[in-house]
């Protein structure tokens, strides 16, 4: 498969802190990427750098053969990368409609000409998430699962031909967590790929053609599901090194 996007050597600093060190990875088009790793791994931080959110210390990011590394996130939206937030982030004072439509105004298909009713374009979006009927609520009366559903619908209404998924999954309970799964499968099979931070391993796991793992900011594994959750250093990075050992011995 072609490659869409990739990282080489992507750091990025804080003062004296390296929140993400020389991490390179490849995502392939059409395929689910899962990013997982410990709390303050690097993952929401690679995100902002890929999206333009922070600018990498060093390093270069690469978007279908063109260097995105210094663009801002308005730039990489219209050239069709998208976020979803770890902490939702909808117009509260709006309308579920309108917080849609401002995706479709300021995305990749709006740009292009692709979308010209931004109206037409929500309500299409909406329908998709399964919130059409909630169309003309204000955002601040969504409950959690539609606010999350809400997130989702405001990045597809750009368009995206990455759609970046930070934790799109959390805090939603078994059923809500299987029904945000189809989507994003629906969504790879309607052409979209899919670069997703997620803590929920059933999730992640279960929906991800490839993964890779982050610790402390820097690359520890990458592969399959199956060969990154059988790592012995990613055991060690969730559950401690005696427990990696442990099962590396009974394995």
């Amino acid at each position: 498969m072609a490659v869409m996007i990739e990282g080489l050597e992507v750091c990025k600093q804080f003062g004296g802190l390296a929140a993400v060190n020389r991490v390179s990875f490849q995502v392939h088009q059409g395929e689910i990427f899962g990013l997982i790793g410990p709390n303050g791994a690097g993952k929401t931080t690679l995100f902002r750098c890929i999206t333009g959110v922070y600018p990498p210390t060093s390093g270069k990011i690469v978007f279908q053969g063109k260097d995105i590394t210094k663009l801002m996130p308005h730039n990489t939206c219209v050239l069709g990368i998208t976020n979803t937030h770890q902490v939702v982030k909808p117009f509260s004072d709006m309308t579920v409609l309108d917080n849609v439509r401002v995706g479709a105004f300021f995305g990749r298909g709006w740009a292009r000409g692709e979308v010209k009713d931004a109206t037409q374009e929500a309500k299409r979006v909406l329908e998709f998430t399964g919130l059409a009927p909630r169309a003309n609520f204000l955002a601040r009366n969504l409950t959690l699962p539609d606010r999350k559903r809400l997130e989702l619908a405001r990045a597809l209404a750009t368009r995206p031909e990455l759609l970046l998924l930070d934790e799109v999954v959390a805090g939603l309970n078994p059923t809500e967590t299987d029904m945000m799964i189809r989507h994003i499968r629906q969504l790879r099979d309607n052409g979209i790929t899919i670069f997703m931070v997620e803590h929920v391993m059933r999730a992640v796991l279960g929906v991800s053609d490839r993964v890779m793992v982050l610790n402390f900011g820097e690359k520890i594994a990458e592969g399959t599901p199956k060969q990154v959750s059988t790592n012995p250093q990613v055991i060690e990075a969730y559950l401690g090194k005696s427990y990696a050992v442990t099962e590396s011995a009974e394995g």
